[in-house]
Parts: C-alpha cells; sequence; structure tokens
C-alpha cells in the first residue's frame, strides 16, 4: 500500500473542482473515478447479513446470513469473524469494495423496528462481536463502513430527530463500539441521518472529536444515503464522502464555497486524502497512468468491477456445500434455548404436529435496505420431513399485507405516447429498480395470473404518482399517490399500496396489468400484487389444533412481519400478530408435548411460555435457518445461542417507554442504565435476562478467583451430553462515589466438557470496564464487586471485598 507522501502527491496532481467531483457519488453505488491518478470508482453495497451487491435485483441472488441479532446471540468472535470471511469473499465476487456494516447501534428499547440489525443492548458485547466482523470482511480486502454513528436506536422520524444525552452516557455506551472497530482498524465509519446534541451527524463535531483526533481513525467518512443536506458545514465538519449522487448539497457548491473562502481548501484536501487511503486498501488505486503503485488489481480487474457486478456463486444459481455448512451452522449456533422440560431433543421416532406459516415459509431476513435475494431458504417442514413424519397446518394468517406477483412478469418503461424505451422479464411484481433511460413518464407491470381458487382475491398495485391497475382490460384501481415522505426505506423499498377485491374463477387465467407515473424524486418502487382468498379460515385454526392433538409432539413456529420489523419504523407493540398467541394456547392445552419457535428479530411478548414444553428462539436465521433449527430440535447439534437483549414478560415492566421523538426532540433520559441495566435498576424481573440460554446439558459454577485483570472460573457439566457454556462476568459497585449501574457486563468466555467434566473459564477484564469518563477515562479507587454466572440475572459466584477486583 502507498505510504501517506505518496497520496498527498496524488491529491496534488488534481485541480479543485476534480478533488470536489470525488466527494460525492458518481451514481447510487458508485463513487467517482479520476483515471489521472489511477482511481477507479468505489463500489458500496448494503450489509449487514448479507451482499446484496449494487441496486435491487430479484435475478442476482446473495448467501443470505442470520440477522446480526442472531449473531450476537452466539456469543462466538471466531464465528462471526468466519462469517465476515464469507462476507468478504461473496463481495470481492460481486465487484464490491466497501460493506456498509456492521450496524452498532444499540438495542435502547426492545421498541426499535431495526433492532434486527444491531448486535445487542450491551456497549461490550456489541463491540467485541462488531470487532471480529470487521476484521473478518476487512481480512478479506474488502472494507467494512461501521454504522450509524452515532445515537441512531429510533426510526420513527429518523431523519431529523435530535437525540439529547449527556457526555458520558455518548462515551461509556453509544460511542463505545465505535472506538473498539475504530482501535481495530476501521476502514470506513458511516455517518448517520439523526442529530446529537443539537447537530446533524453529517456535521457533527464528533466527527472530528473523538472519531478523527483522538482515535486517530485514518479512515473515510461516509454518509448514510442522502444524510448530507449542507454545503459548508457538512464540509467543515469531519464528512468526508457524500452519498449518493452526482445530486446533492456538494459539486458546484462546494467549489464555490471554496473560491468564496467558507470552506478551507486544506478540508477538501483531507477528505479526498481519506479517500484515496480507502481506495488503495481496497485495491482501487493504481496511481498515475497505472504504474506507479503496485501491488493492487491490473485495469483489466479494475474496469470489470468498475462495471455491471460479477456474480457471485449464489448468484449464479446455487450455494458451495462449505458457504451452506458454515451458515447452517451458525444458525444452530444462534439458537436460544428460553425454556425446556426436558422434551428436547425430539426422539428419533416422533410424529410432529407442525403449525404456522413460518414452518413452510420463514422469516430469514428483516425488512429494508439490509435485504437481499436469498440464494436459497431452507424450511422447517422440508428438514423435519427428510427424516420423520410430519403434518403441516397454517393455523393462523400473521398478516394482510399485499404479496408481490411470484411469477415472470413483463417490466416495460414507457415515455410519450406510451412509447417503449426498455422492456425486461423479471421474476417478481416487485420491482425496486430497473433501467433508467431519459424521457421515461411511466413504469409498467403485466403478469398473467393463473387462478387456483374461486372467490374474492385482493389485487394490488403499490407506487407513488397516478396508479392504475386493469383486470383483462378493466380498470380496477386508479388513484393518486402523493409522495408522503422523505424516508428512503419508504420510498424506494416500501411504497403504499392500493387494493382491489375482484371475484375470479377457479382455472382461468386473467391478465393484470400495474401503472406507475415516474415523477421527480418518487423513487422507481412499483409493486403489482395477487393474493387469493384467504387460506385460513376459521376451521384451519381448530385442524391446527387436533393435528397437534394426535401427533406425538408439536412443534409451533409464530413469526413477525415486515410491517413489524422493518427500517422506517418502529414498533407500538411487542405482541405477535394475528391470533398466534390463541394457536400457540391452545395447541399447549391439546399437546403437552409442545414446542415453540419464535421467529422474530428481537423480543416479543410470549404469554404462554410457562405452558410450552420448550421455547426457542431462531431469530431471522439466513437461508440455512429450516436445516439449522432441525439439527438442534433433533439433537445433532446443542441450541448454542444465549440472548443479546433482555425479553419483557409484559409492556408495562418495559423499563424505558420513551422512544419516540417529541417536538423533533428525544431524550435519553435513563443515561446509563438501559437494558439488562435498567431491569437490574427497576428490581423488576423480565421474562428472560441478557444474556439467557439453556442447552442440552447443566452446569455447576464451582469457584472462582481474580488474578489482577483476569477472572478464573471453575465450573463443571453435571449433566449426561457434552456441552458449551458462556460464562459471563459482571461488575457492581454499590458504594461508588460514583453514579454507576447496579451491575454491567465486563467480559466473557466460552467453555466446552463432556459429562462430569471440569473446564476453566478465562475471561480478561479490560480496563475500560472499571473506568468511567469524566472529561477523561477515570478509575475510582477501591474494590469492584464481581458476579459471575450464565446471565445478567443469575450470578451465583460473587467475589467481593478483599477477594474483589482491583484497579491496575
Amino acid at each position: 500500500m502507498p505510504d501517506d507522501d505518496e497520496l498527498v502527491r496524488l491529491v496534488g496532481k488534481l485541480d479543485l473542482r476534480a478533488k470536489v467531483r470525488l466527494l460525492s457519488g458518481e451514481s447510487v453505488w458508485r463513487s467517482c473515478a479520476e483515471p489521472a491518478i489511477g482511481l477507479r470508482a468505489l463500489t458500496f453495497s448494503d450489509g449487514p447479513a448479507g451482499v446484496r451487491g449494487p441496486g435491487w435485483d430479484e435475478r442476482r441472488t446473495s448467501l443470505a446470513l442470520p440477522s446480526p441479532t442472531a449473531l450476537a446471540a452466539t456469543w462466538d468472535e471466531i464465528l462471526v469473524g468466519r462469517l465476515g470471511g464469507l462476507l468478504a469473499a461473496e463481495a470481492r465476487r460481486k465487484g464490491v469494495d466497501v460493506l456498509l456494516a456492521p450496524v452498532l447501534n444499540l438495542h435502547r428499547t426492545p421498541y426499535g423496528g431495526r433492532h434486527f440489525e444491531c448486535f445487542s443492548e450491551d456497549p461490550l458485547l456489541t463491540a467485541r462481536l462488531g470487532v471480529a466482523y470487521v476484521r473478518g470482511v476487512q481480512a478479506g480486502g474488502v472494507a467494512a463502513a461501521p454504522k450509524h454513528f452515532v445515537a441512531n436506536e429510533t426510526e420513527t422520524d429518523r431523519l431529523t430527530h435530535d437525540v439529547e444525552l449527556g457526555e458520558r452516557t455518548l462515551r461509556e455506551l453509544y460511542l463505545a463500539p465505535f472506538e473498539a472497530v475504530v482501535q481495530a482498524g476501521a476502514w470506513a465509519v458511516m455517518s448517520a441521518y439523526n442529530s446529537v446534541n443539537g447537530h446533524s451527524m453529517s456535521e457533527n463535531p464528533l466527527l472530528t472529536t473523538p472519531l478523527k483526533d483522538e482515535w486517530s481513525f485514518d479512515g473515510l467518512v461516509v454518509s448514510d444515503w442522502g444524510a448530507v443536506r449542507s454545503t459548508v458545514a457538512a464540509a467543515e465538519a469531519g464528512q468526508d464522502l457524500s452519498m449518493p449522487g452526482p445530486w446533492g448539497p456538494w459539486g458546484d457548491r462546494l467549489v464555490d464555497a471554496v473560491e468564496a473562502g467558507e470552506v478551507a481548501v486544506t478540508a477538501v484536501d483531507e477528505k479526498v486524502l481519506r479517500l484515496l487511503r480507502l481506495a488503495a486498501r481496497v485495491g482501487a488505486l493504481e496511481g498515475l497512468d497505472g504504474n506507479e503503485m503496485s501491488g493492487h488489481r491490473s485495469s483489466a480487474d479494475a474496469e470489470a468491477q468498475a462495471g455491471a457486478p460479477t456474480e457471485s456463486l449464489a448468484g449464479r444459481g446455487g450455494t458451495s456445500d462449505a458457504d451452506a455448512a458454515l451458515l447452517r451452522e451458525a444458525a444452530s449456533a444462534s439458537t436460544v434455548l428460553l425454556r425446556n422440560n426436558g422434551i428436547l431433543p425430539l426422539p428419533a421416532a416422533c410424529r410432529i404436529a407442525l403449525l404456522g406459516t413460518g414452518a413452510t415459509a420463514p422469516r430469514v431476513q428483516g425488512g429494508g435496505s439490509s435485504g437481499l435475494y436469498p440464494a436459497a431458504a431452507s424450511s422447517l417442514f422440508t428438514a423435519l420431513s427428510a427424516v420423520t413424519e410430519v403434518e403441516h397446518l397454517s393455523g393462523v394468517r400473521i398478516h394482510d399485507r399485499p404479496t408481490p406477483v411470484d411469477a415472470p412478469v413483463l417490466v416495460r418503461v414507457l415515455g410519450a405516447a406510451d412509447a417503449v424505451l426498455f422492456r425486461e422479464h423479471r421474476l417478481t411484481g416487485r420491482i425496486l429498480e430497473t433501467e433508467e433511460v431519459p424521457g421515461a413518464e411511466v413504469l409498467e407491470i403485466s403478469s398473467a395470473l393463473h387462478v387456483t381458487n374461486t372467490g374474492l382475491w385482493r389485487l394490488a398495485v403499490a407506487g407513488y404518482g397516478r396508479l392504475t391497475l386493469d383486470v383483462d382490460g378493466v380498470r380496477v384501481v386508479d388513484v393518486v399517490q402523493p409522495v408522503d415522505t422523505d424516508d428512503p426505506a419508504v420510498k424506494h423499498l416500501r411504497p403504499p399500496h392500493h387494493v382491489a377485491e375482484v371475484r375470479l374463477t377457479e382455472g382461468t387465467e386473467v391478465e393484470l396489468v400495474a401503472r406507475r407515473e415516474l415523477g421527480e424524486d418518487s423513487g422507481m418502487a412499483s409493486v403489482l400484487a395477487a393474493d387469493p382468498p384467504p387460506a385460513c379460515p376459521p376451521e384451519d385454526f381448530a385442524a391446527a389444533v387436533e393435528a397437534a392433538r394426535r401427533c406425538d409432539a408439536a412443534v409451533v413456529v409464530v413469526s413477525t412481519t415486515d410491517s413489524i420489523e422493518s427500517e422506517g419504523c418502529d414498533r407500538h407493540t411487542l405482541k405477535l400478530p394475528g391470533e398466534q398467541d390463541a394457536l400457540v394456547s391452545a395447541v399447549c392445552q391439546a399437546n403437552p408435548n409442545t414446542v415453540v419457535v419464535v421467529n422474530s428479530g428481537g423480543p416479543v411478548l410470549l404469554p404462554w411460555r410457562e405452558d410450552a414444553a420448550a421455547v426457542l428462539v431462531t431469530w431471522f436465521p439466513g437461508q440455512e435457518g429450516g436445516n439449522g433449527l432441525a439439527d438442534v430440535l433433533l439433537g445433532d447439534r446443542e441450541p448454542g445461542g444465549r440472548l443479546p437483549t433482555t425479553w419483557p414478560g409484559s409492556e408495562s415492566d418495559v423499563p424505558i417507554h420513551d422512544f419516540l421523538p417529541e417536538a423533533g426532540s428525544l431524550r435519553y433520559r435513563e443515561g446509563l442504565d438501559i437494558g439488562y441495566r435498567a431491569w437490574a435498576a427497576n428490581h423488576t424481573p423480565p421474562a428472560y435476562w441478557f444474556g439467557h440460554g439453556l442447552g442440552y446439558t447443566t452446569w455447576d459454577y464451582e469457584e472462582a478467583r481474580v488474578e489482577r485483570n483476569e477472572v478464573r472460573v471453575r465450573l463443571r457439566n453435571t449433566g449426561e451430553r457434552r456441552g458449551r457454556e458462556v460464562v459471563q462476568v459482571y461488575l457492581s459497585r454499590p458504594d461508588s462515589a460514583v453514579a454507576r449501574p447496579e451491575r454491567w457486563l465486563a467480559g466473557f468466555a466460552v467453555v466446552t466438557a463432556g459429562p462430569g467434566e471440569t473446564a476453566e473459564a478465562v475471561i480478561e477484564v479490560p480496563e475500560r470496564a472499571i473506568s468511567h469518563w469524566t472529561g477523561k477515562w477515570l478509575v475510582e479507587p477501591g474494590a469492584f464487586i464481581v458476579l459471575i454466572g450464565p446471565n445478567a440475572g443469575d450470578t451465583p459466584l460473587c467475589l467481593r471485598s478483599e477477594n474483589a477486583l482491583q484497579p491496575w
């Protein structure tokens, strides 16, 4: 890699206009190239649970990893690092240089609609897994861009709300994971949409202090898409690259500002230097005439990468055996066993009533910009049917959102007088992007619908502008949908639907034609949807309960939907949608051997949890979720997960309720007490504590000792199977002169042992765990109490007084 002197020399070869041009995107997903210095465009892709690649095209599939909440549930840095390496390989195959991930924001409350993209409620766990993720990705030559810097825990009014919080809370909680990944060598950081203490994050002093000066971050600060909204203020701050482009507030306006003396040219030079440094790290900088730098991609490679992205093995229609095995391992390792009365693992010869829509159509990912088109999707029904007798019924319907046509469609872009400017065949009625052509006025989606059921079909069209829907030439929808949001997650991914109910006859075929205007700043997202008459009438509920009654065991899969857990919206209830709770309760009464599987990205209420024989959380498990879960249910693998966030028993018990902005402001009044810290402070037990999770064996915590900054714990496997335990160390300081949480996570380690064997866990406690912020990091003299156990609410070992952790 060239040193900074070489990079500075390249910056000096550019005039002001050329420099400023590099600081905005060339397009939605690419930065600008500069042939004069051998710089090709950088290609960006959304993450964090896979590499979609630039754009949205269902024909380009991707490996789908477990959601970040699932990755955090593994408490396994080695596994997360391996998955980071898989992401890097996938990025390289797709021609991606920068992966916009991981998400390091915290689960401040369980109501965050996008929390499935975040690791956990704890800064230490988030930091350690974030570091593993970043190192795994960057070891493969692809830049990670941890996001969203900073305090971006709420989706409501996310573009504009101002987070108000104290410096200590900011430092000890919300900045801590970012500091850790920067110290680990992150090559980029993404600034957030929101403001913090009165400054938009693209203009915030935090981009300079502590990020660039105090932490010595030498990478690139890239904006969230559309987050740069000013010329001078953002340019004077630590913001380096404004995405997307070429539109935006920089460009010619920034040139004018520099020439007018409003922005220093040295600030521009610094931003370009950081861009070139990132380009060199990912192999996008060859140097003048392509000969001055060595060790990077050839010109031919750069040209290929700057063009249409190459396809991964997944994109060519498959997944390698090694990739599938790793994703399957991750799905099992992240599955959390909340409760088990001994029914699990299930016996080999077991007739199973498998209930719920998620058993055949699982949610493998959350909604929003992290979405991708999975290369595969294993279902629990398919996995279990291969080894035992299974009877499946849905039982209940969980959402009413129109379903995009899942069949070949013809997409046409039309100009004046319906002139066809572009046409292509696609695989689904959900079209988020297609060819942009001059003079485009209308996007049209058409498909032949084969009617499978007689009755009222729900047909829908979605988008902005004038929307029409024709059925065999008869117009059933004709409305104008104004652009009513600035949120890109809504505008470009989830536009409003308009529905018509049309009676159709089984065995016929009808032509559906949906059209929408293409207006300025309205995006291209358009949907043609068709749903048959409701598939779950009341008798299906009874049939599901009856199936449970006659089988040896019942497995009920309950799920959230992408209208509940998605970018761009927060949750207003933690209840499961539809009649799923009623179904679980009825099945538990019908069959005492009922196992409930929770397919959600974050906490939901489990009012029947004490009635079920076993409860598992499978999160959004990625494309191998069905196979990984079957491995756990049948005992081929242990459920390896531990909760990365606390699960409440009721909504009234949730400690923090003010998660929505008021008059544009969101105050973090709780300070340091979020998650399990808040539960501990309130002395109200949750349903399941942070860190909770059972395996297929049991453990006895026998003794512990402290040796300076290490806690050594001896424990014994008291069960009949080999097992894995996550040993957690929490600190407390009730006599402190400084306000502190009642307890906080200070370290953790994993041990494995066979039946009757002992194991020693060695947990290193970093000095930061006993430090507090008062304008600088300080350690209060005196002893800290060390609490050791399997979760935040169960710490059977406690070291006090002379045996307690001491400052070092």
